[in-house]
């Protein structure tokens, strides 16, 4: 069972790591190829492009023209402890000791603009590109047709049979759903309101990365076991499920 999530806007670029040795991103010639194409744009540009505040801008600039793939190695801090979003907040991965985060090594992937995929130790360098960005490329006018091939490849070739899926609709549309030869499980979090259950954001994400840690900290292999989550109140919901779309609701 592979878990995938998106990477988060914020990033905690100060975050202490020690004693956890990290793993090179698996495509980092081709994320180079995305920054050369992002070291050309101006402030202004990138800013249209990406729907940024100047100051914003500003220093994403700064991050692509010192971005180099040798830096990984000396600067490079672990994915899933440099991505500081309410996923993230919920996963709480300075928390996991190092059996764990090896077990989430192996089982999570952690989709991303700039690197396609990443496992949750692979050093990356802070950075902002969305996989929704409208960026010309080699493959296409966006970052889908650059990653969608290379992405939905690997994944089929890894060795699990069963993808939950707990990323956002952005990113998970990054896979080729007709190429993909796995079960896609998507778990969907909802809150009573009004009358009715909704889908409240905010929540909806930190219960993505509590799921996630959920499954790293009871070793889960078999999806059935996921029914059991019941972090922050939620509870299996089998009456609003369909098919392979679990509700789970507070």
């Amino acid at each position: 069972m592979i878990t995938l999530l998106s990477p988060a806007k914020s990033l905690n670029e100060n975050v202490a790591v020690t004693n956890i040795e990290t793993t090179k991103p698996l495509f980092l010639d081709k994320s180079a190829q995305l920054i050369d194409s992002l070291k050309k744009f101006s402030v202004d540009e990138l800013s249209k492009l990406m729907k940024l505040s100047e100051n914003l801008s500003v220093i994403n600039i700064e991050r692509y023209n010192s971005w180099a793939i040798d830096k990984h190695n000396s600067e490079g801090k672990p994915a899933v402890f440099i991505f500081d979003g309410d996923v993230y907040k919920g996963f709480d991965a300075q928390s996991l000791d190092s059996i764990d985060l090896n077990f989430a090594q192996n089982n999570i992937v952690i989709l991303s603009g700039l690197y396609g995929m990443l496992r949750p130790l692979d050093a990356i360098l802070p950075y902002r590109l969305e996989m929704g960005t409208k960026l010309a490329n080699s493959n296409g006018a966006n970052l889908y047709n650059f990653w969608k091939q290379q992405v939905t490849e690997t994944i089929n070739n890894l060795n699990q049979n069963v993808v939950v899926n707990l990323a956002s609709n952005e990113y998970f549309s990054v896979i080729d759903k007709k190429k993909l030869n796995k079960r896609v499980i998507t778990p969907l979090f909802k809150e009573f309101r009004n009358g009715t259950y909704k889908i409240i954001s905010f929540s909806a994400k930190k219960a993505r990365g509590q799921m996630a840690r959920f499954i790293v900290d009871n070793t889960i292999d078999d999806p059935e076991e996921l029914k059991n989550f019941d972090l922050d109140n939620y509870v299996y919901d089998e009456n609003l499920s369909k098919g392979d779309n679990w509700v789970f609701t507070r």
